[in-house]
């Protein structure tokens, strides 16, 4: 399936968990500039296995084969540590600007897709890549690069590209898992896995949260779960390369958030590399010939 030929459904799909996802982000933010990253992230990770755990159980979940089990385990263990350094990242940065250079991560999935997966992929794929890129050089180019980054902020970028590398070969073991495991059995184990990698630290690191902040973790729990079933259902229907450009939108609802949220401020520059970012889309996920039908 190339890029041009890529049904709508799974499309609409994984923009729902992108935005779903997205305001998993938000409300992990809140979580965890009460309580911390590995807090807020170990407790939204209980709370989504025994959301999905049930649902997966009543349609017959069996537990996988090894070779499934192999990837399961991976994934999770890529997750656990992509999401620690993730949220590390959103309490020292502002939500729309984490996000933004979070998206170095399609560009590095797209060669991982090549290399791992044997995709072909296609001009415009790497046209789109490049496109959202760029919009993200011009957001950083006028809100960080113009500015002294304090400590903290600087510990924050660099945890967000450590998060990025991560999570590039996540959306790559995504489109891999996706092939061989129904949405809610990879949302099930991925978030019993990451609990199980959390788990041992937490004599040391966990915080319990004041009654307030249960609201927004399970709101974080809730969106996860969501999002994971979106984009899960998504990947197994179409080419990681036709689906990680659409990663780029997830800026969208970041600016939006933060600035409902956060009194996050939304730049000229923030918004030209947010309509960059749409274009990117836009031709990753359109149609060359006209009689190509929706499926």
């Amino acid at each position: 399936m190339s890029a041009a030929t890529a049904p709508i459904r799974p499309i609409f799909a994984a923009l729902a968990g992108i935005a779903l996802f997205s305001g998993m982000d938000a409300a992990m933010k809140i979580a965890a500039l009460g309580i911390g990253a590995y807090s807020a992230f170990l407790l939204r990770c209980i709370l989504g296995t025994a959301l999905i755990g049930p649902v997966w159980w009543r349609r017959g979940g069996r537990w996988p084969q090894p070779s499934v089990m192999r990837i399961h385990i991976l994934r999770g263990v890529v997750v656990a540590f992509m999401g620690w350094s993730f949220f590390f990242a959103l309490i020292r940065l502002p939500l729309a600007e984490a996000i933004a250079i979070s998206f170095i991560a399609p560009l590095i999935a797209l060669g991982l897709a090549a290399i791992l997966l044997g995709e072909r992929i296609e001009p415009r794929a790497i046209v789109a890549a490049l496109l959202g890129l760029a919009g993200v050089v011009v957001i950083i180019g006028g809100k960080i690069g113009r500015e002294t980054m304090s400590d903290e902020a600087q510990w924050g970028v660099a945890a967000i590209l450590v998060s990025a590398c991560l999570y590039a070969y996540n959306l790559v073991l995504q489109r891999r898992l996706a092939l061989v495991a129904s949405p809610e059995e990879i949302s099930t184990i991925q978030h019993g896995i990451i609990a199980l990698v959390l788990l041992p630290a937490a004599p040391f690191l966990l915080q319990w949260p004041e009654p307030s902040l249960w609201l927004p973790i399970g709101a974080a729990a809730v969106l996860a779960v969501g999002a994971l079933l979106c984009l899960s259902w998504a990947y197994a229907r179409a080419e990681a390369q036709v689906l990680v450009p659409i990663e780029y939108s997830g800026f969208l609802w970041a600016a939006l958030l933060g600035w409902l949220f956060f009194d996050e401020a939304l730049t000229p520059s923030l918004l030209v590399g947010a309509l960059m970012i749409v274009c990117g889309c836009w031709i990753a996920t359109r149609k060359k010939r006209p009689e190509m039908t929706a499926l």
